[in-house]
């Protein structure tokens, strides 16, 4: 597949722009050179070079309904006729607030917007401490909470680096970052009721609140075991500690309300980004009153110009709308496409003989190479998964015109056809054999 103008761009993004990308995932991209497109629409993308793809990226999670939207693109128009950033409150807020918090199982609890994932939860840090007036968070290896200092700790660390299976040590995942935010950190493994009862009684009466991905979907898409979702909780009621859930990924994604509809856990404060605007840039945190208020009367700080803006509002206002109109048969029809890819690729690895692994929930899902049945945790991943293996994989089927994260990670979206879905197993085993 020719990507000659891409490559052209490339060369001239890397004199204009640091590293040639604005995020550095995307130089990651599993291809000879980072693409470049012109536009997108439901479940397709064209590169600069005139390529097609059916896009499993989505934007990294955001593009629930495909790109591009009509009936967002007709909200979003219309309104942003009556102004752009107000820096002040309009009624279509409290609107999307009171869907908002129909649809998520959370009692008595208000919301507060903001902007990206990784702004919401250094909200959520800054709350759960405030509201404790404790120091510690626990987080757990493999589990991402944005890419600020205080939190960019043991994602994706090496197991060399990562120490004792049952006391790792904090490891950063940039160069540059103040080191005395480890402080503030309990790393934990995840999946582990009995490692996790151990950080407790080690450090409990520190602890302001865990935080964690419900389904880990930064890492293989892992759902969590009964045992340890049973000890999460117990032990936060115990110690005097709150349970966040980031939903940055899970919200508005897997179901209505999200990993704790699915799971049937709600925790004490929740956050949420990238599904709910269609693809505008929105964040929020939901929880409990009492903890909400701190956030409410100024005791725990938060500002920002561009929250709730009035595009990214009504973009959630129209997605919220449309999945509220649509009702069960929305999350139903997604997840039931994203399990019959899932299963059509496992069906064809079997066929092929391949270590080819899937895992996940439908609406999203991960693709690994493994002879291992189930991952567990980051470090199950990071001793049984090949990596290198998937990046050819990734690599070949883009060939093929189907675009995968570099990471592993399928997004589906509502416009993705029975025939995207049909191409991208018949692309896969195309690939299979020739790795």
């Amino acid at each position: 597949m020719n990507h000659k103008r891409s490559a052209r761009l490339f060369d001239k993004a890397k004199e204009l722009i640091a590293g040639g990308v604005s995020s550095q995932i995307r130089v990651n991209e599993p291809a000879d050179t980072p693409l470049f497109f012109t536009h997108a629409k439901g479940s397709k993308m064209w590169d600069t070079d005139g390529n097609e793809y059916i896009d499993y990226i989505q934007g990294m999670g955001p593009n629930l309904f495909g790109h591009s939207p009509d009936f967002i693109n007709e909200q979003v128009s219309q309104d942003m006729e009556n102004g752009y950033v107000f820096a002040a409150q309009f009624e279509q807020e409290l609107e999307v607030a009171e869907m908002v918090l129909e649809m998520i199982p959370m009692e008595d609890a208000t919301v507060r917007f903001a902007s990206s994932g990784t702004e919401i939860d250094q909200l959520l840090l800054r709350t759960m401490r405030g509201f404790t007036d404790r120091k510690k968070i626990l987080k757990f290896e493999g589990h991402y909470h944005g890419w600020m200092d205080s939190v960019n700790w043991s994602v994706h660390p090496s197991i060399a680096e990562a120490g004792p299976e049952d006391s790792p040590v904090p490891v950063g995942e940039s160069s540059g970052m103040d080191q005395a935010t480890a402080e503030g950190l309990v790393i934990c493994q995840w999946n582990d009721a009995k490692l996790l009862e151990k950080a407790f009684k080690k450090h409990g009466p520190e602890i302001a609140g865990v935080i964690m991905e419900p389904i880990l979907a930064n890492t293989n898409c892992i759902l969590p075991n009964s045992e340890f979702l049973d000890a999460v909780q117990k032990l936060c009621k115990e110690n005097g500690s709150l349970l966040a859930f980031d939903e940055v990924i899970t919200g508005f994604r897997i179901a209505k309300g999200g990993a704790q509809e699915y799971l049937g856990v709600t925790p004490d404060l929740a956050t949420y980004a990238k599904s709910m605007a269609g693809g505008f840039p929105i964040a929020m945190i939901a929880g409990r009153r009492e903890i909400m208020d701190l956030i409410g009367d100024g005791t725990v700080y938060h500002g920002g110009s561009f929250n709730s803006n009035v595009m990214s509002i009504s973009a959630t206002y129209a997605s919220l709308k449309h999945i509220q109109t649509q009702g069960d048969a929305f999350y139903a029809e997604l997840n039931a496409k994203g399990l019959r890819l899932m299963e059509g690729l496992r069906d064809v690895a079997k066929s092929l003989e391949s270590d080819l692994h899937v895992q996940g929930v439908g609406s999203v899902f991960a693709i690994s190479f493994t002879t291992k049945q189930e991952i567990n945790n980051w470090r199950d991943h990071a001793r049984n998964c090949d990596d290198d293996k998937y990046q050819r994989f990734a690599y070949a089927m883009l060939q093929q015109g189907i675009r995968l994260s570099s990471n592993g990670r399928i997004h589906l979206c509502s416009a993705h056809s029975d025939d995207d879905i049909e191409k991208t197993i018949a692309a896969a085993a195309a690939v299979l054999p020739s790795l």
